[in-house]
């Protein structure tokens, strides 16, 4: 069955604002973004998606479950304040290796999915047989992909400071300019960190929307700087996770406290949030690390402050926030800390 795209998806909205459809009124202004890397690069598990897994996300994804739409569709959607319909998924993988064009594209192209690749153009530049070439990148863009920007180099933006992301950023534009025909608004930040320092930078670049590496559910309060992807590979990629990623719902929360991904003091960070008035049963609420296991929350109404009792190691820290929905869907809330030296 051909995935719906996006002529259908108007349709859809124009049914549901005449009550044809029902779905959870959090579910009509959230979608859940996907994020790859490889396809059947086996040297590399914690990047790759073997293809066998990878035809049965297709396959789960093209059943009629779920809305495949352009990531840039559903984020200019929500930010403007419009109804997606339930179950809407986008489609992302990062780097631009050559098994994205000879792997990934055709059989996304046969069900008519849309995607988007981020690509770090110096990678393309060196003329590596492990990346696309400029030509399949066109390629790619002549047949309606999205190319968004991922820096020149894949550097590592939290410690490289503003002058020399401010140039990675720069030299990105110009040799997608170059090459493509256009610059890209869309961005990915390697390894999927960021401090707000580039949060702000890339904003200041053009860029009107930027996504992470953390898990959650794209919604209205996302910060639309730093939107969260589920990432997918050989280890995190079985059917059954697949399936509970594309039915979660939004955990939306505001007032997030410590704002900086960026631990440079008070480690373990005294880490709170407050969640929406309208999200009910918070003892059902339910927080891990991925460095100490369960966490111990604290509730004072809608807000919850998490206390980890061991300092962050230094690299990445992922706390992830889980809920029980109706229909044995999961409300996620996810968040990546960064420590550096």
């Amino acid at each position: 069955m051909k995935v719906l795209i996006k002529n259908l998806f108007f349709g859809i909205v124009a049914l549901s604002a005449l009550g044809f459809l029902a779905p959870y009124a959090e579910a009509k202004n959230s979608a859940v973004i996907l994020m790859y890397h490889r396809f059947g690069e086996t040297a590399f598990p914690s990047t790759n998606i073997r293809l066998k897994q990878f035809e049965k996300h297709l396959k789960e994804l093209s059943n009629g479950d779920y809305v495949i739409l352009s990531v840039k569709a559903i984020v200019e959607a929500i930010q403007k304040g419009k109804k997606v319909p339930d179950r809407t998924v986008g489609i992302t993988i990062d780097d631009g290796y050559r098994s994205v064009f000879t792997e990934a594209w055709p059989r996304l192209k046969k069900l008519g999915m849309p995607f988007t690749v981020f690509i770090s153009t110096n990678q393309i530049d060196r003329g590596s047989k492990s990346y696309m070439s400029w030509e399949q990148i066109r390629a790619l863009k002549k047949a309606g992909v999205e190319i968004g920007a991922h820096t020149s180099t894949h550097n590592h933006m939290p410690i490289s400071g503003n002058l020399r992301n401010t140039a990675e950023l720069e030299k990105s534009n110009l040799r997608m300019a170059a090459e493509i025909g256009a610059r890209s608004d869309l961005f990915a930040y390697p390894f999927g960190e960021a401090s707000n320092e580039n949060k702000k930078l890339v904003h200041q670049n053009g860029y009107k929307m930027a996504f992470g590496q953390h898990s959650g559910v794209l919604n209205p309060s996302t910060d639309f700087k730093y939107i969260p992807r589920f990432a997918l590979n050989e280890n995190y990629g079985n059917l059954n996770r697949l399936r509970l990623v594309l039915n979660t719902l939004p955990l939306p929360v505001q007032d997030i406290t410590p704002d900086d991904p960026m631990i440079s003091k008070n480690n373990p960070p005294k880490f709170g949030f407050t969640i929406a008035s309208s999200i009910k049963n918070l003892h059902l609420l339910s927080c891990f690390s991925s460095h100490e296991g369960r966490v111990h929350a604290e509730h004072i109404g809608q807000r919850i402050e998490l206390r980890m009792t061991h300092p962050f190691p230094q690299g990445r820290t992922r706390v992830n926030c889980t809920l029980p929905g109706p229909e044995n869907r999961w409300r996620w809330f996810g968040r990546l800390f960064i420590v550096t030296k």
